[in-house]
């Protein structure tokens, strides 16, 4: 039986990426933070489940920011893979917080391979990178595409990107990158862009919300179906070889149409709803990412199946189904 390391397990990809590890018969062990309130609803059903995938999970408390813990954990566990998705993921907030969106994003970055390099462990290491690095650069961007960060964030992940490459030809190590084009789901956070609008229509449509403030909405982004990125993920680490790859759909969206999706599909008129906002504008702005999966598409037989349009209409649903059911409150 394998097994395998998730950092960030409770977000979004961990959730995922932990179901579909446990369906490959996999031991999961995840990283969490410790809280004063509980920050496991996204994988609530797998650990609470009395069968056999309930019982091959197992939670640890933890940070990237705590190097002797990381140690300690590497050496305990023993994996044989690690997925490093645990971050400070919110491009905006990175702004305001630059120095703990380094600490965790990039320097957490070089404690985690560090503590699997100290344990002389032969491992595979997945780092979770963005397209978020590629900033002002002009679309379509691949694995050869300039680097050129406008955030906090997209700064702290080209770091963990590069000391990744770095330790995989200094030391030989199985550690891979995937640079990962914007994906969303119901599991989404709430102040993301995307649930953001979703979770608005839910609540206009049920009539205790009226307006969304948001800020620019002629950015141009690439999305793609969260579930379907984290079998990416694995694919990256079962490949014979430690590669680098971009995985996106290849086609670009306006926040503008993505409101115009999600609305639509609740039979809403966006314009009666929609204010703009400045104080959502970042400092500086990425104008558009658009990625070519080919390379992913070559070579680990990966391809988004989920576009766009099918994504914000799945969302809207699934906010919608969560509202009635009581599980948001207006």
């Amino acid at each position: 039986m394998k097994r395998a390391l998730i950092t960030g397990i409770t977000g979004q990809d961990g959730s995922y990426l932990a179901e579909l590890l446990l369906e490959k018969g996999y031991e999961v062990h995840g990283l969490i933070r410790r809280s004063s309130t509980f920050n496991t609803s996204r994988i609530d059903q797998i650990y609470q489940d009395p069968h056999e995938s309930g019982k091959r999970l197992f939670l640890h408390y933890g940070d990237l920011t705590d190097g002797v813990n990381l140690v300690n954990l590497i050496h305990q566990i023993q994996p044989d893979e690690v997925y490093n998705l645990g971050a400070m993921s919110h491009v905006k907030v990175s702004f305001e917080m630059p120095e703990y969106t380094a600490s965790t994003d990039a320097v957490g970055t070089i404690r985690l391979l560090e503590a699997i390099r100290a344990a002389q462990l032969d491992c595979k290491f997945y780092q979770a990178s963005t397209s978020e690095m590629f900033g002002a650069t002009p679309p379509p961007q691949n694995e050869q595409t300039v680097f050129y960060p406008r955030s906090p964030y997209g700064a702290a992940k080209l770091y963990s990107h590069w000391v990744t490459v770095n330790y995989r030809e200094a030391y030989d190590m199985f550690a891979v990158s995937g640079i990962l084009f914007n994906h969303e789901s119901p599991r989404r956070g709430e102040t993301f862009v995307t649930r953001k609008i979703t979770r608005a229509v839910a609540r206009i449509k049920a009539g205790v919300q009226d307006e969304l403030f948001l800020g620019n909405i002629d950015a141009i982004r690439d999305w793609g179906y969260a579930k379907e990125y984290v079998e990416g993920m694995w694919r990256m680490l079962q490949h014979d070889e430690p590669i680098d790859f971009v995985l996106a759909t290849g086609t670009g969206t306006t926040v503008r149409e993505f409101i115009e999706y999600s609305f639509a599909h609740a039979g809403l008129d966006w314009e009666q709803h929609v204010r703009y906002d400045e104080r959502y504008e970042r400092p500086t702005e990425v104008d558009a990412l658009i990625g070519d999966p080919s390379k992913a598409h070559d070579l680990l037989g990966w391809k988004a199946e989920t576009q766009t349009q099918q994504l914000a209409e799945l969302m809207v649903d699934a906010d919608i189904e969560l509202l009635a059911g009581g599980g948001e409150h207006a």
